[in-house]
């Protein structure tokens, strides 16, 4: 029996004659434990995709990012990352702490070349990793339930223009992000935010800062 495919995946791979072919794919390719190679893909990423269930039901995808090495694969069934400071909505955290199943997705657009990971993930503030990570605010640990290469077929070749001057590193202080220079939200800034704006360049509008996103200015 498929640990993978269900009766409404079943019912198109009949239609379109791909059952044998799917069932070798899963015997040949879907692995329990992340490889050595695996592990030296997913270290070498400094981005992931990140999906998750809220409270309704709903799934989401969220983007994740750091400097290369950011992910570490700490046993063959254990990936962890931190979780950075974001826009206070805290959307995957709040699922993850309500329904731990996940799903990543690591792409090396250059080759091209992807891996699909699918696990029950667990947050923890007090995570020994936390010294590992500048400005963390908690460690993700996913304990992998399924590991597997996907096909590079439509992947656009793209390489990277520069890295994110906002990803936290020690050498370094980091900037505040840009959004919370908006006029409208000072009030609603977490207190450690408060008053930061006026030495950040000054608040902004709303407009002026959707305008320095649509116009890739590196401050947005």
């Amino acid at each position: 029996m498929s640990k993978l495919y269900g009766a409404q995946q079943r019912v198109l791979q009949d239609r379109y004659d791909t059952r044998r072919l799917a069932d070798k794919i899963e015997a040949i390719v879907i692995q329990a434990e992340v490889g050595d190679m695996d592990k030296a893909f997913i270290e070498s990423r400094d981005m992931f995709w990140l999906t998750s269930i809220d409270e309704q039901g709903q799934p989401t995808v969220s983007y994740k990012g750091g400097d290369p090495g950011f992910v570490k694969v700490v046993d063959n069934k254990t990936i962890a990352f931190p979780l950075y400071d974001g826009n206070g909505m805290f959307y995957s955290a709040g699922n993850i702490n309500g329904n731990g199943k996940v799903g990543m997705l690591f792409m090396d657009f250059e080759k091209p070349h992807r891996v699909r990971v699918q696990g029950v993930a667990k947050l923890s503030a007090s995570d020994p990793l936390m010294k590992d990570y500048v400005e963390a605010l908690m460690i993700a640990r996913v304990t992998v339930s399924a590991i597997f290469p996907n096909c590079p077929r439509y992947v656009h070749r793209m390489q990277k223009v520069k890295a994110s001057r906002y990803v936290p590193r020690a050498q370094c202080e980091t900037p505040l992000a840009g959004w919370k220079r908006i006029d409208i939200i000072q009030d609603d800034l977490p207190k450690r935010d408060q008053g930061k704006a006026g030495k950040a360049g000054g608040v902004v509008t709303i407009e002026e800062w959707f305008g320095k996103v649509i116009a890739g200015d590196p401050e947005a």
